[in-house]
């Protein structure tokens, strides 16, 4: 085993007892948050504005480090002698698929970060290759970011993840800016992913559509933990935390087709 690591899937995420506050701020961001993701599986991450929710993205990949608590991957903790595994087991997809596409084109993105690794140029053309491969995007290889839809961006910015290879995903808003089609697609995407995946998300429909499992993150602490679909029947239960299902749209009674369910 590795230094810090213990036993554990490779894919399972543990976080316990997470505290985090940015400087300046009146409170604490996150505050005693726990949470165990086990392996394979699609969670939701649920809350309103300001409940945490990025903030605890941050903390997977180590993009942040709390103040208390440890966040592990696999049974590997995250400190300075873990980070850089961590971040090749953890792949983020920000809310913002600009903050991931800045080279001069698709395949030039989405080869930076096993370039970084140190993959040589056979590992790294194959490794783009299939991960535009996997998200139904290999004719986006030669374009610029620029020109692309919001769908491709998407795509594209999840391709630059894949192309490392990573044991778990994390998504922050990850149907932002999509219309019902991209939003259908990516959903279907998702679905046929093997890895632990984290979805950020105030799109509870969504939500239903891939994880089968939902928490509502409030206040930095987790509130509630369950089925999603039991989560968005009680809409007493959402309003407590700032949530509210689109006008006209009611949950079913049994979830057909839920990936996971």
């Amino acid at each position: 085993m590795k230094a810090g690591e213990t036993a554990g899937s490779a894919d399972e995420i543990v976080v316990d007892d997470v505290r985090f506050g940015y400087p300046g701020a009146p409170r604490a961001v996150l505050d005693g948050l726990s949470l165990t993701v086990p392996a394979g599986e699609r969670l939701a991450v649920l809350g309103p504005n300001g409940s945490g929710k990025t903030t605890f993205a941050l903390h997977l990949n180590g993009l942040l480090t709390p103040e208390r608590g440890t966040v592990a991957v696999g049974g590997l903790t995250l400190g300075p002698d873990t980070l850089d595994e961590v971040r090749r087991r953890v792949g983020l997809v920000f809310q913002d698929p600009d903050d991931q596409l800045f080279l001069h084109t698709v395949a030039d993105d989405v080869a930076f970060g096993p370039a970084n690794l140190g993959w040589d140029r056979t590992s790294r053309d194959a490794a783009v290759a299939d991960a535009l491969a996997a998200v139904g995007a290999s004719d986006l290889a030669p374009r610029t970011s620029h020109h692309l839809s919001g769908g491709e961006k998407r795509r594209a910015a999840l391709a630059t993840v894949l192309s490392m290879a990573p044991r778990v995903l994390v998504l922050d808003e990850p149907t932002s800016g999509l219309d019902p089609r991209g939003r259908r697609e990516l959903a279907e995407l998702l679905d046929t992913r093997p890895e632990t995946q984290v979805i950020v998300t105030h799109d509870l429909p969504f939500a239903l559509a891939v994880c089968p499992r939902a928490v509502v993150l409030d206040e930095g602490r987790i509130v509630a933990d369950a089925p999603t679909v039991d989560l968005l029947r009680d809409a007493e239960r959402l309003g407590r935390h700032g949530l509210e299902l689109p006008y006209g749209y009611a949950p079913p009674a049994a979830t057909p087709g839920q990936a996971g369910g």
